[in-house]
């Protein structure tokens, strides 16, 4: 089916069967959209001191760390992508840490742990934090060169130690994680308010997360990596019983890589960074999706009733066989050849596509274990030299290990425990490897001009979100409305299980859960079709990911237009530059 690009650039205002929640947000400059109002405010100040969509992205996810630390933070990862504006091209950084080069499974084992992945909370999951770094690179490679990384930090320090008032979502993540952060280290008051969890309206302070970030601003990348924070983070890792040594932090460099694509219905390229981020599932199931249609299985998939059974089902099922494939072949590429070419070809996607019965679930369908959470940041930024930046970062778990380095003021991420501790699996843990890593950010370009810059954050969730919300769009759905219209999430576990990725593909039908709004006839329809259908409502909905979209639309006049919707699951809101 050839895509109504007119329906797609000037969407219909119509009522859905869903209440969008909130307004497109429209501007002709720069506009932010993120999961936190403070830190959109953050990213606006550098667009108006001039820096472009890289600086903004960085400003933004600084302050980020401060208002939503549960979830991400200097003490974690990040990936993004930019669109530059001269060149008409897309450039990936992959900012993600690597284990401590003495890690090894017997280690591991040594300590007790019995299961296939090390537990979030046992600080060998600990792998170097890229988030720093990531913020230097992309300040330094792809930013502006108005602005220095001191310029770009200076609104979440100040931030930090001025103080600010903490939001609902970010308060319940808080109240949620308390026991954690009050254990895992002699320092989680550093996170606190007054030694407890904060609560919506309460303000707080940041003080030693700005000395942090100060250190980063004055010294680069050397702020972080060596010196007083690597320092503090190598004595607490080994007081409980890790090997991280000084040198895994100061050997740690950010990656710039090609980013993988994939042009779906020959008309719309979606870009992912390759692995050893999951991005490739996002690809591998447009392409599956593809061929159903190519096949004669389904007439169109963009003119199936939205989020019926019929729709639901085959996206389901496209989604089951790419994590098949993406959870069997992502890792480290430095450390095995994933076939990443062979994967999306026409003749392997088709067969693939083969698979799916259009009338019933295949639970002979080899699949992987994608379970969920919403522990992660995505924002996205544009600006007014028609550049985009695509950014995500993350703890992995929530507030990660929840451990705090002494006189630092942030936590330790936990994303080793995406390792497999299954000696020859392809993701098995090693020294100095950089894990399966869940976090993605992505763009769709039509030709060489850029079409969205956009992400859903929230675990194995976030491939899932990407296909969803690519499509509501596609199908004419403005991008708040396809931001807020009821997803689903396939699942085999809880979040407190999430990362015991087991690699134990096709010995079970994962349960799928479909968000409040969809309607419950489609659930019994879908169950009907072998599906473990599930309805999830209220705060369960964090399961569905937080995204953010930024649209770019060509006004008759010939001025550039972005148009960008923010998750009503977030706290957070699009702004535009004035």
């Amino acid at each position: 089916m050839k895509i109504d690009w007119n329906k797609v650039e000037q969407p219909e205002i119509v009522f859905q069967r869903f209440p969008s929640r909130r307004s497109v947000v429209y501007g002709s400059k720069g506009i932010v959209a993120a999961s936190q109002p403070l830190a959109v405010e953050a990213g606006l100040e550098i667009l108006r001191k001039g820096g472009n969509a890289a600086d903004a992205a960085v400003a933004t996810s600084a302050a980020l760390n401060v208002t939503e630390p549960s979830c991400c933070g200097i003490g974690g990862d990040a990936f993004c992508l930019f669109y530059d504006a001269q060149t008409k091209t897309v450039k990936a950084l992959n900012g993600s840490g690597r284990s401590p080069a003495k890690l090894t499974i017997d280690h591991v084992r040594s300590q007790g742990v019995t299961g296939n992945s090390i537990p979030g909370t046992n600080l060998n999951s600990v792998t170097v934090p890229g988030c720093a770094a990531a913020w230097v690179d992309t300040v330094e490679k792809l930013g502006s060169g108005k602005l220095s990384v001191a310029d770009v930090l200076e609104p979440a320090i100040r931030l930090a130690e001025g103080g600010f008032p903490v939001t609902e979502i970010n308060s319940f993540a808080y109240q949620r994680s308390y026991p954690l952060i009050k254990n895992a280290s002699p320092n989680g008051d550093e996170m606190l308010l007054d030694g407890k969890a904060p609560l919506p309206g309460q303000f707080m302070k940041l003080t030693n997360l700005a000395k942090t970030f100060r250190e980063v601003a004055e010294k680069g990348k050397d702020g972080f990596y060596k010196g007083r924070v690597a320092e503090a983070i190598v004595e607490l890792i080994k007081s409980k019983g890790g090997v991280m040594e000084l040198e895994d932090l100061a050997s740690h460099k950010t990656d710039f890589v090609e980013p993988i694509k994939y042009t779906f219905n020959e008309e719309v390229t979606v870009y992912e960074c390759p692995p050893n981020g999951q991005g490739l599932t996002a690809l591998l199931a447009l392409g599956i999706l593809d061929n159903v249609e190519a096949q004669g299985k389904i007439s169109s998939l963009l003119e199936l009733e939205h989020n019926s059974a019929e729709y639901l089902h085959v996206l389901v099922e496209a989604m089951r066989l790419a994590f098949a494939d993406s959870q069997h072949y992502i890792t480290d590429p430095a450390f095995s050849n994933i076939p990443v070419k062979e994967l999306l070809s026409k003749e392997y996607l088709a067969s693939r596509a083969a698979l799916i019965d259009t009338t019933k679930s295949n639970p002979k369908v080899v699949h992987g274990n994608p379970v969920h959470s919403s522990d992660t940041v995505y924002f996205t930024v544009a600006d007014q030299y028609g550049n985009a930046c695509s950014y995500i970062q993350s703890n992995y778990a929530g507030f990660g290990t929840a451990a705090v380095p002494k006189g630092c003021g942030f936590t330790l991420q936990n994303r080793g425990s995406n390792f497999n501790l299954t000696p020859g699996h392809s993701n098995a843990l090693q020294g100095g490897k950089r894990p399966y890593h869940t976090i993605i950010p992505a763009m769709a370009l039509r030709g060489d001009e850029l079409f969205l810059s956009y992400g859903v954050m929230g675990g194995f969730m976030q491939p899932q979100g990407h296909v969803q919300v690519l499509l509501n769009i596609l199908r004419g759905y403005g991008v708040q409305a396809a931001l807020d219209a009821p997803r689903f999430c396939i699942s085999a576990g809880s979040p407190e299980t999430e990362s015991n990725q087991s690699g134990q593909s096709g010995d079970i039908n994962s349960e799928v859960y479909f968000e409040e709004g969809i309607a419950d006839e489609v659930i019994e329809k879908l169950r009907e079709m072998g599906h473990d259908a599930r309805h999830a409502a209220g705060l369960k909905r964090s399961m569905f990911g937080r995204g953010q979209v930024i649209q770019k639309l060509n006004d008759k006049s010939g001025r550039t237009v972005w148009a960008a919707g923010s998750d009503p699951r977030a706290d957070g809101h699009a702004a535009a530059q004035i």
